[in-house]
């Protein structure tokens, strides 16, 4: 098959660009975008290499975090904690469920649900999970000084912010500035 786009960072980083992909003319008018597409799909990429090592596909590992932290859950539940679907959180439970990592067990309170719980085994791979995360982390923040860490995560809480509010009011998010 031929490649039609050059390879990823090719030409660009004498550019002093340093992107992965070329930036097509119609992102132009939205760098800041482009820029967390670029990264969401690395931080991704890399993610699931790590977390294929120990059984796990990405978003796998966040179901796990919060039934460590939070027990057994409902279903509908994790969607919500996860801000997932219902199709994708079936198809993450049943996938956790085959790997053993988890158990459905009937709910107590509500006959038509059941209760999604972590394993023993599931507990032997938090620790796991804990220093893939911890490797992601350093591979993402190489090279940036503590205050530049920080300064990063308040950049990328800010943004979240500003989705979040644009996400409760699609009026105004379709509307422009």
């Amino acid at each position: 098959m031929t490649q039609s786009t050059p390879e990823a960072g090719e030409g660009l980083a004498e550019a002093g660009q340093g992107v992965t992909v070329p930036v097509p003319a119609a992102a132009g008018s939205g760098p800041v975008s482009h820029a967390i597409f670029r990264l969401a799909r690395l931080h991704r990429m890399f993610a699931g290499q790590l977390l294929r090592r120990i059984g796990l596909h990405p978003g796998q590992e966040l179901v796990m975090m919060h039934l460590w932290e939070l027990g057994p859950q409902r279903q509908a539940d994790l969607v919500r904690l996860m801000d997932s679907d219902a199709a994708t959180m079936t198809r993450t439970v049943r996938r956790l469920e085959q790997a053993g990592f988890v158990r459905r067990s009937p709910s107590p309170t509500d006959r038509r649900a059941s209760l999604i719980e972590p394993t023993a085994a599931s507990h032997a791979l938090r620790r796991e999970v804990e220093q893939v995360w911890s490797h992601l982390e350093d591979l993402s923040t190489a090279g940036l000084s503590a205050e530049e860490r920080t300064a990063a995560l308040h950049t990328l809480e800010r943004l979240e912010q500003n989705l979040v509010r644009a996400a409760a009011d699609p009026d105004g998010a379709c509307g422009g500035n």
